[in-house]
């Protein structure tokens, strides 16, 4: 089966600072690769033949990194923003895309079964998947509750609440682009709540294993921590 990967790697990297001054995100090294070398390898080994890669801010250097793709054996083509369009504002600029196709951010670093995620929405024939796991978030004040009177009603030191995040791993039907204006910033925000909205069904999957969004200072440490770790 032929499997197509759309790669967001067209931002600047700012919460990342200071790796980015000099590097763009994608080209920052995890262990001894950079993360998006990473997932292209992942992306190879679960069955993708093509790799379209939206490109943005320090372009070039991308493109100089990952040419065609012949290095790793895969095709890899671009698709160039000439401002930014957020997460899925690039997507409508690609022109041949298949029937569905994978989307993900290009500072993923997991262990999700893309073969099977993408297996599983077409044999469903979704519109749009979306891979979720969960967070924990903590509140970092003490917290009151209190009735209209004034009377306090409880106090909670520093709750914590578990939430269902995006991971930035998505597959989509290409009628998603009816729904993404042309040459606009359009966020993946954007498109959930233009899809509520029109009342149209997505699907959203839990995934248990392990997920870090490299985009964030704390994950990446966490991330080269860890490569530091089995190389012991």
């Amino acid at each position: 089966m032929y499997k197509r990967a759309i790669i967001l790697a067209g931002g600047k990297g700012t919460r990342l600072k200071p790796y980015t001054v000099a590097l763009p995100k994608p080209l920052v090294p995890v262990g001894d690769k950079p993360i998006l070398e990473i997932i292209i390898i992942q992306l190879i080994e679960n069955g993708f033949s093509h790799i379209t890669i939206t490109l943005g801010h320090l372009a070039d250097v991308i493109k100089a990194f990952f040419g065609d793709g012949s290095k790793w054996g895969i095709k890899i083509d671009y698709s160039y923003e000439d401002k930014p369009l957020s997460t899925m504002g690039p997507v409508k600029m690609i022109n041949d895309l298949p029937d569905n196709f994978l989307i993900m951010n290009g500072d993923i670093l997991t262990d999700l079964d893309f073969n099977l995620f993408y297996e599983e929405h077409v044999k469903n024939e979704r519109l749009f998947s979306i891979s979720t796991t969960q967070r924990t978030a903590m509140i970092d004040y003490g917290v009151l509750e209190y009735a209209h009177s004034g009377k306090l009603k409880a106090f909670i030191e520093k709750p914590c609440h578990n939430y269902s995040v995006s991971m930035g791993v998505y597959m989509a039907n290409k009628e998603i682009c009816n729904y993404i204006p042309h040459n606009q910033a359009f966020g993946f925000d954007s498109l959930m709540l233009k899809m509520l909205e029109l009342k149209k069904y997505v699907a959203v999957i839990p995934f248990k294993g392990h997920w870090l969004d490299i985009g964030r200072p704390e994950d990446y440490e966490k991330a080269c921590n860890k490569i530091g770790d089995n190389n012991e």
